[in-house]
């Protein structure tokens, strides 16, 4: 029993691959806005690759090639559907067109993956993140070393514009030496003590970089001695963070990202289900076309449906075929594999001896 059977006379067929027509033209723009998307992913994510350890490009990257693909299918489709106005037209479209559909359906849940993947993306993103700020927290005082000398800029940058400080927060520069020592005064007893005083002979102290201040703070940025509340005039460091940026880059970065994801991963699902209607009218035309072709009449009514039988058959058809198309390379099937050949027989013929 059919799935989901429709008849379609001439004039619904007609109008039905009209709207096929212009739906898959439709669908070519639907490709040019999965290729900006992941393109336009690609490049945010390719701003900040210096603060990332791994690469986080499968989402774009995804997005791209399914963007790409999706005008090819769709203009073909487009071309296709047309011709389908006309029965003679569709006569050479007819071996095309089972596995056009089987492609754009590959397709399709091509789309449904690259949508799911953006919701996916976070974990991943997050741990790169943590990673390349730490590695860029612990190089931002090499400004001389070549390969390194940007990573103090992209930092301060990153600090400014997003309002953050740190990896998960300010305390993370009390744990790394962000002053190069050519800048430190090695002269100085205090500064010697601090060098001394490390195992790794860092010069470690309470202080943050200058773009971790927060501008909208009511006195003057403390970025030194930040947890010596006698240094500064009636200062409370556990009560005045306000002073300092308090939330970390990782999670601003994290939720910058989570938010162009979602919005991107939002915008696919709404083309998939798109192009997962397209496919199903196809998929009658399809069907509606060749049934009218064994009828013999183009002006007759015809039945289109999604599946020729039911789930459970089509399923057991298909393993079937699957389970045949293994045995066609199987030798000891071969039924001539242990007969032997005109030449052995000649040579057998040949041995046997003559009676005199």
């Amino acid at each position: 029993m059919a799935v989901l059977k429709v008849t379609f006379t001439k004039t619904t067929r007609g109008k039905l691959a009209l709207v096929l027509w212009v739906l898959n033209w439709i669908s070519v723009l639907t490709g040019i806005i999965l290729f900006s998307l992941g393109l336009f992913l690609k490049v945010e994510i390719q701003k900040r690759k210096e603060l990332m350890s791994a690469d986080v490009h499968s989402v774009p990257n995804m997005l791209i090639a399914t963007g790409l693909v999706a005008c090819v299918i769709n203009f073909l489709g487009g071309k296709i559907c047309y011709d389908c106005v006309d029965t003679t037209k569709f006569l050479r479209w007819k071996l095309l067109m089972l596995p056009y559909i089987v492609c754009t359906f590959l397709f399709t849940f091509c789309i449904l993956v690259g949508a799911l993947m953006c919701y996916s993306m976070r974990n991943e993103l997050e741990e790169s993140l943590f990673l390349g700020l730490r590695n860029a927290m612990l190089y931002y005082k090499d400004t001389g070393t070549p390969g390194r000398c940007y990573l103090k800029r992209t930092v301060d940058l990153l600090q400014i514009q997003f309002q953050c400080c740190g990896n998960a927060g300010f305390r993370d520069w009390f744990h790394v030496q962000w002053i190069n020592n050519r800048w430190l005064d090695m002269t100085n007893s205090e500064v010697t003590d601090r060098l001394r005083s490390n195992v790794e002979g860092k010069y470690l102290m309470d202080g943050v970089p200058f773009s971790c201040c927060n501008t909208f703070s009511p006195r003057p940025c403390i970025q030194t001695q930040v947890t010596n509340n006698s240094a500064h005039y009636n200062y409370d460091w556990k009560t005045e963070e306000r002073n300092l940026w308090t939330r970390g880059c990782r999670q601003v970065l994290l939720d910058h990202y989570t938010n162009i994801m979602q919005s991107i991963g939002f915008i696919v699902l709404i083309i998939w289900l798109f192009e997962l209607w397209v496919l199903t009218g196809v998929r009658y035309l399809q069907t509606a076309m060749e049934n009218l072709l064994r009828q013999g009449d183009p002006d007759l009514e015809s039945d289109g449906w999604l599946l020729e039988n039911s789930i459970a058959q089509t399923a057991r058809s298909n393993f079937k075929i699957i389970k045949n198309l293994g045995k066609c390379y199987q030798v000891d099937d071969d039924p001539n594999i242990d007969v032997p050949s005109t030449a052995q027989q000649e040579v057998s013929t040949c041995q046997i001896p003559v009676a005199r």
